[in-house]
């Protein structure tokens, strides 16, 4: 197959838990080698090279050589923004995670999504930049920045005049929008540059230090009491 052009090839591939497995390996940016992903769906090094060259074919992903080495990634975020909401129907995780495993509470805390801060922490932040007016929702897929907003995003290192719209994100644990699109990869970048958050080595996890909590709080409002479920949020980065 290459590059389907219909919905149901696109659906078939997407279907097969394995290769949805690998789709959300990758769903952080990152690009990994094949025995990674292999690990990550539970299949064998073989079993992943016919998965991953039947996603490549299908548009899904992108291979990447180096050297004797292939790396491979997402094909756009285009990609991701399809399993996002694809998975706010029938969420993916349970494909290879417990509902209730440590790695599942904390992918749902706060994870990256595409380069982008996802989770009740996203959805909080997002909500807490309409509450102090810094955003506002224009229609069901995108944020204008307010001029309060341009201000406190350039003490972010963050110039909001030279980037697109930002889009909004159907988050697929909470069930409601944060930001995405370059707004939302340069609010996570400048989140994890600043030393509020810290990105695991091991997942698409994103951990709170400290420092982090003391800015949520004093810059948006944002208390971690206040976030739904906070009993199942991960441990604070050292």
């Amino acid at each position: 197959m290459s590059n389907p052009s219909t919905f149901t090839e696109v659906a078939a591939l997407i279907a097969e838990p394995a290769r949805a497995a690998i789709l959300l390996a990758l769903f952080d940016g990152r690009a990994l080698p094949a025995g990674e992903l292999a690990f990550a769906a539970s299949i064998t090094p073989q079993t992943a090279s016919t998965h991953l060259a039947k996603l490549v074919a299908g548009g899904l992903l992108a291979c990447e050589t180096q050297g004797r080495h292939r790396y491979y990634r997402l094909a756009g975020a285009h990609v991701a923004q399809a399993i996002e909401y694809l998975s706010a129907i029938a969420p993916l995780s349970a494909i290879v995670l417990k509902p209730q495993s440590r790695e599942a509470q904390g992918l749902r805390f706060a994870r990256c999504c595409y380069n982008h801060l996802a989770g009740q922490l996203g959805v909080a932040v997002s909500q807490a930049l309409e509450k102090n007016g810094y955003l506002r929702a224009i229609d069901d897929k995108h944020f204008e920045v307010l001029p309060a907003g341009e201000i406190w995003l350039r003490t972010l290192g963050i110039d909001s005049r030279t980037l697109k719209p930002a889009r909004q994100c159907l988050d697929w644990t909470e069930r409601t929008h944060h930001v995405a699109g370059s707004l939302g990869v340069q609010l996570l970048s400048a989140f994890c540059d600043a030393g509020w958050l810290r990105r695991s080595k091991d997942s698409r996890a994103v951990l709170v230090t400290p420092k982090g909590w003391a800015q949520f709080k004093a810059q948006l409002g944002l208390d971690p009491r206040d976030l739904e479920n906070l009993e199942h949020k991960p441990a604070l980065a050292g």
